[in-house]
Order: structure tokens, then sequence, then C-alpha cells
């Protein structure tokens, strides 16, 4: 039987570059590959996909009201459906993508981030881990060697951003995979130079 397949990391963990690889591998076989992802990261083109380490493919773009199984179904049958950036579909979307495993025997690896730039699950993302078969983590690590949790937002002063919009899309300038202690003292620590420079003006 297929399974859905949940593959997340933190910011830098090599998500977009292990989905690409994973499409190669099956292409490579002879197999075919639906490669979709959300209308909301349009860093890289509308339909592009392209990892930090230069590797890029064309892929469908699926909107906010698009329905993935009336997409799927003119297509012919595919061997898998990968998706990158899942943490912006929504909880509809993974669920037709539940569907289309259940129904059409088709394995669904959806890669994406686990939680934004507070720690709060993305509503895509909590819908995978919900309904998932397997959930892998994708490891990096934080500038201290622990293990990298958090997505920290950095904002245009250098300095860590706790609040706003759930979406923004950047990269390396944008966020930083950190640890949750080094994220909560970098926080506490710029929290307190703040206030100084407040004293100083």
């Amino acid at each position: 039987m297929a399974k859905l397949y949940f593959k997340y990391g933190a910011m830098g963990s090599s998500k977009t570059a292990q989905a690409l690889i994973t499409k190669f591998n099956y292409e490579e076989r002879g197999m075919s590959v639906w490669l979709i992802k959300p209308s909301t990261d349009d860093r890289d083109g509308a339909n592009v996909i392209r990892s930090r380490i230069g590797l890029e493919s064309e892929a469908e773009v699926i909107g906010p009201e698009d329905d993935i199984c009336r997409l799927y179904y003119p297509r012919g049958r595919k061997d898998v459906i990968i998706s990158d950036e899942s943490q912006f579909f929504t909880p509809a979307h993974i669920e037709q993508l539940r569907k289309l495993v259940d129904e059409e025997d088709i394995p669904v690896l959806c890669f994406g981030l686990r939680t934004d730039f507070q720690t709060k699950l993305f509503p895509g993302s909590q819908r995978l881990f919900e309904l998932a078969d397997s959930i892998t983590e994708i490891k990096t690590i934080c500038d201290c060697g622990s293990k990298a949790t958090v997505n920290a937002r950095i904002g245009t002063d250098g300095m860590v951003v706790t609040e706003g919009a759930q979406v923004m899309l950047g990269g390396n300038d944008s966020y930083v995979a950190m640890c949750h202690a080094c994220w909560k003292k970098r926080i506490e620590r710029e929290k307190s130079l703040r206030n100084q420079m407040r004293i100083d003006l």
C-alpha cells in the first residue's frame, strides 16, 4: 500500500534538494513524477523549484482554491507525487493528497517546514502530522552545534523578529535555523539591547 510521507526540517536542512534528488531517482528508473508546489512560494518564479545548492526543476503550481485531485486525474497515472514547501498548502489540499494515496495507491512525498518563526505549526503542516503515514525529520544544526528546530526570522536591523504575519518568504538573509535555547537567549539579549538604546536616546 502507498503512503503519505511528511519530511520536515528547519530552514537550511536541504529539504528542497532532497525533494529534487528524490524526483531524479524516480525518473532515473523510468518512473513518472508529478512535482507540485503551493502558489505561495514564488521566490524562484511561478513554476520553478530551486534548492540552495543549485538544483532546480519545473513544477505545477497549486493555488489556494485548486482541487489537487481534479488537477491530477486528467494527467493519467503517475508513479509518485512530490511536493515542496508543503507547509503552505491548505488543510484541504493535504486531505486531497491523502485521498490520492488511498484511492489511487500512489505514494505522496511532502517536504516542508514544521513551524513558523514563532514556533507555531503551519496549517498545512498540522494536517500532515495528523494524516501522514510516515513522518521524518530532516535535521540541521544551530551555530552552537545543537539540533536546529526554530526558523528564526531576522529583521532589516539584523535582530530576531517575534511578531508579524506567519508567511514571509525569504532565504538566508531573512531566516536562520537555531536551537530553541539559542533562539530564546538571542531574543532576550536583543530585547535588553533595544531597551538600552532607548535609554541612551
